[in-house]
């Protein structure tokens, strides 16, 4: 059995669920189909979560919603009128809408996650009816009949063990289960959305709990490069990568596939086959344990935005017993969470992504480390971007951080930052946001002796 997971440009137009209707004719394996809400259709177009979250917004500030409800129904009438599916779903599109707006007993977040994951459950309604009016004898699937239980407020949305027990019964349906990703319910009933990429994560959790012989996760690109396109030009195809490896590229910006994604797979052993919805038959990217083929110690390049560093200044730092627990201790308390803490004897510096900061959180996290710390100099600093080298094989290759830092030097940046984990899989380098792409070409070129990249 195969889950079969389509993004949201897989499912932006009738056009393209046609192709999905194709690509699962084609294998009867395809049992258990994860769908996303229809995405962008051209550069200029709008997600139709995009569009929801802005419903929310306009009914929480009590505007009228009235021409945007419209605007989203009108985006499913059109795909339900080019598949010739009756309109009678496009009715329940739309009385599930305003169903959904009405729920004002809701806290804010809630009230926006239970519109959020309107765009994936209607599209899931909306394709299975569609499978069923081609002889496709389909089942939508809502979350929360199947038993997709997710942690309570405020953990980080996961799917609870037994959520895994519950899921598991759907590997005997006789008919192709059309489920819809992004969301789940907590043990009380309440909806809970996923982070970013969460339909992949929803796949992910049906793969494992089914125990699927693949997961295929479908999307408009044909594998994983070994550095982002839109930067260096034509970069080399990745045919296997491990687990850990797609790990470390997604934690820092690889977007097509999120690295929470993977551990229910990584758990089971699960092979991940990223697929091309426009080119089926394209071999595409397998995520593995362990690859056969190694071309060389980097398998790729990549890089993400949006970090800040809190610098910390001691003297004697490093004698003092408990310093770096009571330092993240502070953190946890106003609810950040760090990524990096490179160190030195008498000070410490903790890489944090921006998005969790604002200017009276980090007044407060400064006051409370020279206050209950008696740290000499706190502040941070804005602006980083993270650099990643990845490679399995780097366990067997010496002076890789040497050669990288003569190829970031080449471009006349500063190295802010290096982290180089145990197992050798990764090296990491803190660089100004301004210098990420210059950096990244530099690095592909050193590693992959490509010369040709966009100046």
């Amino acid at each position: 059995m195969k889950v079969s997971k389509f993004g949201g440009t897989s499912v932006a137009s009738a056009e393209q669920i046609n192709k999905i209707a194709s690509i699962v004719k084609a294998d009867p394996s395809r049992k258990i189909i994860v769908v996303s809400a229809p995405g962008k259709r051209s550069n200029e177009d709008i997600k139709i979560t995009d569009l929801l979250i802005n419903l929310a917004e306009q009914a929480l500030e009590q505007k009228d919603t009235i021409a945007l409800q419209n605007q989203i129904i009108a985006r499913y009438k059109m795909i339900a009128e080019e598949l010739f599916v009756g309109r009678e779903i496009v009715e329940s599109i739309s009385n599930d809408l305003s169903r959904r707006l009405k729920d004002t007993h809701l806290t804010k977040d809630q009230f926006i996650d239970q519109l959020k994951a309107a765009g994936e459950d209607n599209n899931a309604k909306l394709i299975a009816a569609y499978f069923n009016n081609i002889g496709l004898p389909a089942q939508y699937m809502n979350p929360k009949e199947a038993g997709l239980i997710v942690t309570d407020f405020p953990q980080p949305t996961q799917a609870t063990e037994e959520a895994y027990n519950k899921l598991s019964e759907l590997q005997h349906s006789e008919k192709i289960i059309v489920f819809p990703g992004f969301f789940g319910f907590t043990k009380s009933g309440l909806l809970r959305t996923f982070n970013r990429g969460g339909s992949d994560i929803t796949g992910s959790i049906l793969a494992a709990a089914v125990n699927a012989s693949v997961y295929e996760n479908f999307t408009d690109v044909d594998c994983v490069f070994s550095a982002n396109p839109k930067v260096v030009n034509s970069p080399m195809e990745i045919e296997e990568i491990t687990y850990r490896e797609m790990r470390e590229l997604s934690y820092a910006g690889f977007s097509v596939f999120h690295d929470e994604a993977l551990m229910p797979v990584y758990k089971e052993q699960i092979p991940v086959n990223i697929k091309n919805t426009n080119n089926p038959l394209a071999a595409g990217t397998f995520i593995v344990a362990e690859r056969k083929k190694n071309k060389g110690p980097i398998t790729g390049i990549t890089a993400d935005s949006g970090f800040s560093t809190l610098y910390v200044s001691k003297y004697l730092m490093n004698r003092e017993l408990g310093f770096g627990r009571k330092l993240l201790q502070i953190l946890e308390e106003e609810y950040v969470s760090y990524e990096h803490t490179p160190s030195g004897l008498d000070d410490i510096s903790i890489i944090i992504r921006s998005h969790q900061l604002n200017k009276e959180k980090e007044e407060r996290i400064v006051q409370r480390i020279v206050n209950e710390l008696e740290a000499e100099e706190a502040y941070f600093r804005h602006g980083f971007s993270m650099i990643v080298l990845v490679g399995e094989g780097m366990n067997n290759s010496t002076g890789l951080a040497a050669r990288a830092a003569t190829a970031i030097s080449r471009t006349g940046a500063n190295i802010e930052m290096i982290n180089q984990g145990s197992s050798e899989v990764s090296i990491v380098f803190g660089v100004l946001q301004e210098k990420e792409h210059m950096i990244l070409r530099e690095l592909y070129d050193e590693f992959f002796s490509r010369v040709n990249v966009y100046s």
